[in-house]
This record gives C-alpha cells, structure tokens and sequence, in this order.
C-alpha cells in the first residue's frame, strides 16, 4: 500500500485516490483447471518462451491460429491443436499482438534486438497457409522494448500500438497501413515508475491497461489526445495479486462488462477483475489434467467466441515457463471451463 500510495505521488496527474481501492484477500489460488492441448515445444533453451496471440477465424472457428514469441529465435503460429503450422526467424522479439482489420491480419511485436533503441516488428499472417510475411522494423524510441499490446479505435478504426520499455515508460504508436509500405511514428509517451510488461486495450471503451510487475495495476486513457493520468486500480498484495504481475488478457462482454485477466506469476496462478468497475472476480491455477500444469506464465491472451467444437466458449492461451523435460511452450484452456470453475456469470 505504502509502495504503491509512493508511486502514484511521482506519477503527475496520477490518481492516488484509487490507490486505496484494492480487493478483499484471497483465502487461496483458486480452483485448478485443466488444460486441454498445448504447443510444441519451442526450440530454444531456457527463457525463451514469451507471448502469445491469438486470431479467431470467423468464418471457420475450428482452423482459429495462436501467433506465439521464441523470444530468442522467433515467432511460431500453431493451431488448435497446438502443432506447428511455421515459424519465421526474428530474434529478441518479446511480446506479440494482432488485430484483424479490413481483410488483413497484423501482427507487430515488440523487438528488443537493440537493447538502447526500441523497435516494433510488424508481419502479415496469411491465415491460409498460416505463414507471417514480414513487413520491417520500425524503430520507437530510446530504451528496451518489453511489453506490448494493440488498439484499434473505434470511431475511425485507427490502429495503435503501446510499447513498455522495461523501465516502464509507455511509447504510444500510430501505425499506418493505408499505403504500401507501414509507417509508424511515436505520438506521446507515458510513465509508470518501475520494471513493467504486460498491457492490453478494450477496443470497445479505449482503456488501456498495465501491469507495473512489483506494484500492481493501472489504467490510462487510450487516446493519443487524451492526458497521460495514470489511475491506480488493483494492487500487488501478495494473496490476490502476487508479483511478478505479467501478462494481461479481457474477455469483453456487451457494451463495458467483462473480465480483466492477469498472469499472477509469483504464486502460479491467474487473476480475474470484473470489468468495469476492474473489481476482484477470483483465482485460478491451470493443472490437474493429463497435461501438466503451468508455471512461472509470462503471457496470455484471451478470446471469447466460438473456436469450434473444441473451444465453443473461447480460448485461453498462457506461457508456461517449467514444461520439463521439454522446454518450454503454451497451454490452451477453454474459456467455458474457466467460467464454469469460478461460477463466473
């Protein structure tokens, strides 16, 4: 509480009077449920797997893609079944996010291939042959790109990124495929005060949420136009919350209602916020089936919406950062299943 009430005083225009505001503690983690597919392995050795993203295929739920980061050697798409349908070589890309738009699938992610400048990579994913196209590196700003998540405006359908450097600062970007080349240009900055990474945006309400890893959670207004007010709105308390607090997902519903999802990486375990109020909504573990449980999860995504006969509710995809004996890789849950083990309306 100290800690937080702290950061939100160096936050200019931060509103500290939210900081109070935090959920009632957990008596546990929660129910356990289980996965029901996971990924190949990826590759690489150690740390290396990251971040996934998810495309629902409309028109076919079931041939639905997860676009997911070797953050030391690439990015891989696999299906619902969680075999390998490619994989392109890029080095040092960290989080991954897509919106699909206008009949073209982007997918941009976070590069931390220069350690000093910031970069995003951007592809098109051909959901056909589930292959990514790359379409170049777009450099950002100064610093270590770490987190990243996508926002599509509502009123005019721009695209915008939100790339957090690992010290927390917040380069928003605008990214333009209208012509035939990208172009991405940096439109304001943000500021939170220590080591954050996962975000994400309700395309719906232009809410952008992050997750500042020891301290808790915060929201900012969308909008390139708007003030850069950080407002605090759960906080690490070690029971509902445990740090490192990680990867962020929503599961949207009507107009504003939903969930806030987090990677609650310090205990194993996921935290859900009733959308909008961002009110505690329960815990979970994903374990307890013939595929093993995860662990140390970096991040998730989350897509309610039929999948097909496997997923009819939607699809939960988290990190697993210990799948010994192999290396590391992503479990796929039904979102029907998480909803049914908290007795989520």
């Amino acid at each position: 509480m100290r800690a937080l009430a702290a950061i939100a005083l160096l936050l200019p225009g931060c509103t500290s009077a939210q900081v109070g505001t935090s959920p009632t503690l957990a008596a546990s983690s929660g129910p356990n449920v289980a996965a029901t597919a996971e990924t190949e392995p990826v590759a690489s050795a150690d740390d290396a797997a990251d971040d996934p993203a998810i495309w629902r295929n409309r028109r076919a739920p079931a041939k639905s893609l997860v676009v997911a980061t070797d953050k030391q050697a690439g990015v891989h798409v696999y299906d619902l079944a969680g075999r390998r349908l490619s994989y392109t070589p890029a080095p040092r890309l960290n989080n991954v996010d897509l919106r699909d738009s206008g009949g073209r699938i982007t997918v941009v992610a976070s590069d931390r291939a220069d350690v000093d400048r910031a970069h995003v990579s951007l592809f098109d994913l051909d959901p056909v042959t589930a292959r990514l196209r790359p379409l170049g590196r777009f450099p950002v700003g100064a610093g270590e790109a770490y987190g990243l998540c996508l926002w599509t405006r509502a009123r005019d359908g721009a695209l915008f990124g939100f790339v957090v450097m690992k010290d927390g600062r917040i380069d928003q970007i605008a990214i333009d495929r209208t012509g035939t080349t990208p172009q991405v240009r940096t439109v304001r900055s943000m500021k939170l005060g220590t080591q954050s990474e996962g975000c994400v945006v309700d395309d719906r309400t232009g809410q952008l949420y992050v997750a500042e890893e020891d301290v808790g959670l915060w929201r900012f207004a969308a909008d390139p136009a708007a003030a850069t007010t950080a407002t605090a709105i759960a906080r690490v308390d070690g029971a509902t919350l445990v740090a490192d607090a990680e990867g962020l997902a929503l599961a949207p519903s009507g107009r504003t209602g939903g969930y806030l999802v987090v990677s609650s990486q310090g205990d194993n375990a996921y935290t859900l916020y009733r959308l909008p109020a961002v009110s505690y909504a329960g815990r979970f573990r994903i374990g307890g089936g013939a595929i093993d449980a995860t662990s140390d999860t970096d991040g998730i995504d989350l897509v309610p919406g039929d999948f097909g006969p496997a997923y009819p509710g939607g699809l939960f995809v988290a990190q697993d950062g210990d799948n010994a004996p192999a290396t590391q890789n992503f479990k796929y849950v039904g979102w029907a299943a998480i909803r049914r083990a908290l007795r989520l309306r």
